[in-house]
């Protein structure tokens, strides 16, 4: 059937339809495209590009932007399976003696921090984090001197029984890369700096004849890299950073996952040019967001393109501590949910032995979710965006006539944290208060920045504990929400609670005996049948609680969830949703910020998700609260403390990357809203701390540069001097307070 003129995102390098072939500029922002033909696609209709190269594939399905819009976009497809976790097939690719792809393991990556000059040091890092079982390490290579200690450490490797791959870690060096070839396994060369020159933050107008010649330049310089490579029998990492494209890039397609996945191709085409495909792609980007995006953009190209390349997976400059775990949860995780990854690396600002531990973790996740291929009931995906962030907002609490206490705060706009609060916490009430992170006057509390929204209370107080009670009442009358289950309330009533059920209570009409009016939140699992979750459209619940038990086998609550919000979109319910994850006994620290950031991280890098409720047996509270404040802002969600971006360190370092890092945070942790980032160099460029304020960045050894957003402000400062230098600098800015009076 013939369709009206069509427009089409140019992200599609030739398009065919029935006989005809369309190309386009690269300045292009959209073709117009006739006569597509339109197929049914489950219940939808939509239109269908087909492969010019392979006419019996379908590169693209194209669907309405929105209700009733004539704007036709691509439904990409960017994994194997919306319903479950089913691995990308990929080719496999030799490093060394280690296979990657989806026919193997998901490997462990880290990177050494050593000067690589200094041998010996350098190869009893190798070994440490061998023996702590990478499969893999990377070592900065910026020089000659630095390539020919290469030389040095291969050798003394291999003699000591050691023949983990090494990768080299270039930038701005083609010939270092064509040096270090010889002996290393693996070359991972940077799009944004390989041949570019340092990008200079301009908008550049280029014509096509420009462009072209860039590109032509690009070839020149790579194509001995490529040719020595095949030569030699080594592998690739063509590894784009959002930090680091090039003035071309971002001047064509802006500071954008599509222009990481551009750059990355235009080497992955010169590559295959030269026959060469012994390359895995990476995406990486500080900001988890970000980052999971151009994964999926990028391998929705290759699905377009018929390519199969592995990936390697990272959240750059992710930080330190809980944070850098977290960040990395998120990213990685995500993917890793989605079945994308053969090989990742937890990037912290500490040793890299340190990195092992996280990263097996999240691979031991993603490969136990491909073996079982946990998922959910299959069921049509019409309204998550996988390319872009926007935020599903759940309708916030509105006050009623006639309630005499405030439910508005029970959530938060930007995201909201819940606890769970046991009888034992009530107690002592000025304690309990102060680890919901409410402030106190005279014993009485108030919300603050970061204090809880709201709390579960699984049994209520007795009614004639009137201690208890009146602190419940003071948490109420701050407009915290106070929930508790059905049973509890029935029994021993609390004026005001918002009272728990879960959908049988709802089918059997056991929560009418509630007085009218009373507020609802609804447990539900998700994977129920659709049946089950008619009941939702007669409730007027003020949130439901996401809840599928964390130790269930075969299904993913990230794909449970996904269908549950499929489901109250489809019906135009706009419940706020909220993530409750009640971990088992004995769970780990790590395992439960991995585990959090894995499964609600997942869903809400994708808009989807209101809050959190993490629940731990043996957890301190305290824990459990900052990792639910830290997830919402590691989705850059609700901020509520100082954002750091810190590189791991490597051999370019310029100062102890470790001890600066926790002198600035020490100082800067109480700026919620301000992004520092701290750089051990500006190898990258300024970019690379793309969504910092103000930059901390080694220059010469001994000197820091200090930055505004990706301008240098001030050079060369004594490193004796540098932080306060930098708290000026922020003061100047108008973006400092002092920290708070220790109460």
């Amino acid at each position: 059937m013939a369709a009206t003129a069509r427009a089409v995102p140019s992200l599609f390098s030739t398009i065919n339809t029935r006989d005809s072939n369309y190309g386009f500029a690269k300045s292009m922002d959209f073709v117009r495209v006739c006569d597509l033909k339109r197929v049914k696609y489950g219940k939808t209709k939509v239109l269908v590009i087909r492969n010019s190269s392979n006419p019996a594939q379908d590169i693209a399905q194209l669907q309405p932007a929105s209700q009733g819009s004539t704007l036709l976009v691509p439904r990409q497809k960017y994994c194997e399976s919306l319903n479950q976790t089913i691995r990308r097939k990929t080719r496999t690719v030799m490093v060394g003696d280690v296979s990657l792809g989806s026919e193997h393991p998901i490997r462990i990556q880290t990177m050494t921090t050593t000067d690589t000059k200094d041998v010996a040091g350098t190869v009893e890092q190798v070994m440490k984090v061998a023996d702590r079982g990478a499969d893999i390490v990377r070592i900065t290579v910026q020089g000659k001197k630095e390539a020919d200690a290469c030389f040095e450490i291969k050798n003394t490797l291999v003699q000591k029984n050691y023949n983990i791959p090494l990768v080299a870690d270039i930038h701005f060096a083609p010939a270092v890369a064509l040096r270090v070839a010889e002996c290393f396994d693996k070359i991972r060369v940077n799009p944004g700096n390989f041949a570019d020159r340092r990008a200079q933050f301009e908008q550049l107008e280029y014509t096509e004849e420009d462009y072209q010649k860039e590109l032509e330049h690009i070839e020149q310089v790579f194509t001995p890299l490529v040719e020595k490579c095949k030569k030699y029998g080594r592998a690739m990492r063509i590894g784009t950073n959002h930090g680091s494209l090039s003035d071309r890039i971002m001047s064509y397609y802006g500071d954008s996952p599509r222009g990481m996945v551009e750059s990355a191709f235009e080497f992955a085409r010169i590559c295959r040019k030269l026959d060469f495909h012994n390359f895995v792609f990476s995406m990486k980007a500080s900001n988890p967001v970000i980052m999971v995006q151009a994964y999926r953009l990028l391998v929705a190209e290759m699905y377009v393109q018929g390519w199969d390349y592995p990936l390697h997976l990272g959240v750059t400059e992710a930080g330190e501590g809980e944070d850098g775990r977290m960040k990395s949860a998120i990213g990685i995780g995500t993917l890793l949910q989605d079945g994308l990854g053969d090989t990742i690396r937890v990037s912290l600002t500490e040793p890299p032995e340190e990195e092992i531990d996280p990263c097996r973790r999240l691979a031991n996740l993603g490969m136990r979710a491909s073996e079982l291929q946990k998922g959910a009931a299959p069921f049509e995906e019409k309204h998550r965006h996988y390319f872009d962030f926007q935020r599903r907002s759940g309708q916030l609490p509105v006050q009623k006539e006639g309630e005499e206490v405030d439910y508005r705060g029970a959530l938060h706009r930007d995201g909201s944290v819940l606890m769970s609060v046991s009888l034992n916490q009530l107690e002592n009430p000025e304690l309990l208060y102060k680890s919901l992170a409410a402030k106190l006057a005279i014993g009485m509390p108030f919300k603050d920045l970061a204090t809880v929204d709201s709390i579960l209370l699984r049994e209520l107080p007795p009614v004639n504990d009137a201690n208890s009670r009146l602190a419940l009442k003071r948490l109420i009358d701050i407009s915290m929400g106070v929930i508790t289950p059905l049973s509890e309330q029935l029994t021993k009533p609390l004026p005001n609670a918002i009272v728990l059920v879960n959908l049988k209570e709802l089918s059997t009409g056991a929560y009418k005996l509630l007085p009218q009016g009373t507020r609802l939140a609804v447990s539900v699992r998700g994977d129920e049948p659709y049946g089950e979750l008619e009941i939702l459209k007669g409730v007027d619940a003020t949130m439901i609680l996401h809840d599928l038990p964390y130790t269930e086998e075969n299904v993913s609550r990230v794909h449970a969830a996904r269908r549950l919000f499929e489901y109250l979109s489809d019906n135009s319910l706009n419940f706020p949703v909220i993530h409750h994850i009640h971990f088992p006994t004995g769970i780990g620290r790590d395992d439960l910020v991995i585990g959090a950031g894995t499964n609600a991280g997942a869903l809400l890098v994708d808009g989807l998700g209101d809050g959190l409720l993490l629940e731990a047996p043996d957890q301190e509270f305290e824990f459990l609260r900052n990792t639910s404040f830290n997830l919402l802002q590691g989705c850059r969600m609700r901020n509520t403390k100082t954002e750091y971006v810190s590189c791991p360190s490597c051999g370019r370092t310029l100062f102890d990357l470790q001890e600066i890092s926790a002198e600035i945070r020490e100082k800067t942790s109480h700026l919620p809203g301000v992004s520092i980032a701290i750089m051990g160099c500006i190898v990258n460029g300024p970019g690379e701390m793309a969504d910092a304020d103000f930059g901390y960045v080694g220059g010469n050894p001994g000197k820091i540069d200090l930055y505004v957003g990706k301008t240098v402000v001030k050079r060369g400062i004594a490193m004796e001097h540098a932080t306060n230098a930098l708290i000026d600098l922020i003061k100047e800015n108008g973006r400092w307070v002092e920290p708070p009076a220790e109460e």
